[in-house]
């Protein structure tokens, strides 16, 4: 007996309130077990993820589904007043339990409970195993770190225990130590994984990989790494096969010349032979309209020809995939050598950035990277026991939670209110070379993928006038896909200020040209190396 598939899509469309179209007469479907959902920011994938998990109605078709669905939104540290409960998903029977505890008889909260009287015991045991341990279920997301609010809301989705769980870029924010905790626990995941990432070593655990491009789902066998060589191979045919086509188009237009050229001397010689008398003019008539229907034969065939060659260039071409590339001419913000920047103090030395110097921030989840950020910016007391002080005037922020703008308003709205003096066609022009144009401009905020918003963020930096001498970055190659992350290193790398730079990517910081690394440990010290 055939089981069922646990995901079916039927002609699936979604268009945005403004008419414009996310996804076209999509049809798939998906195996049961773990797939890996890559694509090109902007392709869909998250809206995909949303419409399987109901989060948005479709458009047009339809979706099947054969089991409870569990999700993880890309956005999830947004939630910053949502508690540990919440995130693991048991939030009302713990409450549940809390109010029995305080002398409840209500049979709504023993109900709520159920079977679940050691509901405590059993995450506690949860916790200690992923070593977050003595945390309690009521801390809040904004006291927790952006890996370990990731990690822990994967862990809830994993207690539900649901048929089939979607989740969307879960390994942002997560340090190396971190990652290898979620790997471990997704291959015990029972029931149908579905996760959109960028991250190669879990795509690598995929069972499956799942190719949303140019509006169309295909399905591949194995890990991200078996679909890339597949992808390769099918480009360098095209690309063989385009530059054969391209060789034949030459050839036939060459010889069109030619026959052009034959044609035009045949047609001279006869009217020479016409105009010196010697041949009957009823004969020359004849012969002339038998040689202009030969040469219509013969421009109808070599044009067929020509035709045919450029149809096959056309063929070959189309199955070239085109990568766009980020192309920013950033301003010189104009910063002195010498110029003392920022600096950052733990409890026993003072770190200075000086002039345009190119610094990362690392170190484990947890150990107040974003905290002593946010002190930055605020220039509010951290209570790590780290210090930081900015001493230029015209500086600029990337937040990891894309945090500040309004949700409701269009990159062009929200860009238009950061830079009020900035005219709306540089603005424009600024999203244009971000690779952000045409009805996405103009989309509310809120329904871009984190890669287009990212840009959108990123934008705001850029377009600061005058510019600023100062770029912070708190985890910038979040949501980004891999072409992305490259782009971004070569934008960054155009620009003269000073740039603080923190991230768990090291072949994205490898590609900075950093100065120095400044690593944060769990006891609160700064290092240089």
């Amino acid at each position: 007996m055939a089981l069922t598939p646990p995901i079916t899509l039927h002609s699936l469309g979604f268009s945005w309130p403004d008419g414009s179209t996310a996804l076209s007469m999509l049809e798939g479907t998906f195996p049961s077990g773990a797939s890996g959902l890559v694509g090109r920011n902007g392709s869909g994938k998250s809206t995909l993820l949303k419409l399987i998990a109901g989060k948005l109605t479709p458009t047009s078709g339809s979706i099947s589904v054969s089991g409870d669905i569990g999700y993880l939104a890309q956005n999830i540290t947004l939630q910053i007043d949502a508690t540990l409960a919440d995130l693991l998903g048991v939030a009302a029977t713990y409450r549940a339990l809390q109010a029995i505890e305080a002398g409840s008889v209500e049979p709504e909260d023993f109900d709520a409970v159920g079977s679940d009287w050691d509901l405590e015991a059993r995450v506690e045991a949860e916790l200690a195993g992923l070593g977050l341990e003595s945390m309690s279920l009521e801390r809040k997301v904004s006291e927790l770190s952006g890996g370990e609010t990731m990690l822990l809301a994967v862990l809830g989705l994993k207690l539900a225990g649901r048929q089939i769980t979607l989740l969307d870029e879960p390994t942002n924010n997560l340090d190396n130590d971190t990652k290898e905790l979620l790997y471990e626990l997704l291959k015990s995941w029972k029931g149908t994984l579905l996760v959109v990432s960028h991250d190669l070593q879990l795509l690598e655990q995929m069972d499956h990989t799942i190719e949303l491009y140019d509006g169309q789902l295909r399905f591949f066998g194995g890990p991200y790494s078996l679909y890339l060589e597949q992808i390769e191979g099918e480009q360098s045919a095209a690309a063989q096969a385009a530059k054969t086509a391209n060789a034949a188009l030459k050839v036939e237009k060459r010889q069109r010349v030619e026959a052009e050229t034959k044609l035009a001397r045949t047609k001279r010689k006869g009217r020479a032979e016409q105009l010196g008398g010697n041949m009957p003019r009823i004969l020359a008539n004849s012969l002339k309209q038998k040689s202009e229907a030969t040469a219509g034969k013969t421009r109808a065939h070599l044009d067929g020809k020509v035709d045919a060659a450029q149809q096959s260039v056309d063929a070959a071409e189309s199955r070239l995939r085109e990568v766009e590339h980020i192309n920013l001419d950033l301003p010189d913000p104009q910063l002195p050598s010498g110029r003392r920047v920022l600096e950052l103090a733990d409890s026993e030395r003072t770190h200075f950035m000086q002039g345009p110097e190119r610094v990362a921030l690392v170190g484990p989840n947890g150990t107040g990277k974003t905290t002593l950020l946010r002190q930055l910016m605020s220039g509010s007391e951290a209570h790590t026991g780290l210090t930081g002080q900015i001493f230029v005037d015209r500086y600029g922020f990337l937040p990891q939670q894309l945090s500040g703008l309004d949700d409701a308003l269009s990159p062009m709205q929200n860009l238009a209110q950061s830079a009020p003096e900035v005219p709306a066609g540089t603005i424009r022009n600024t999203l244009a070379r971000l690779l952000l144009r045409g009805p996405s401009v103009d989309r509310p905020l809120s329904s871009l993928s984190g890669g287009e918003r990212f840009r959108v963020y990123l934008a705001c930096l850029l377009v600061a006038d005058p510019p600023n001498q100062l770029l912070i970055l708190d985890e910038p190659t979040n949501n980004l896909d891999i072409d992305s992350v490259r782009q971004l290193a070569e934008a960054l790398n155009s620009y003269h200020g000073a740039l603080l730079v923190v991230s768990h990517d090291q072949n994205f910081l490898d590609q900075l040209g950093l100065d120095y690394t400044l690593a944060l440990a769990k006891n609160r010290r700064i290092t240089r190396r």
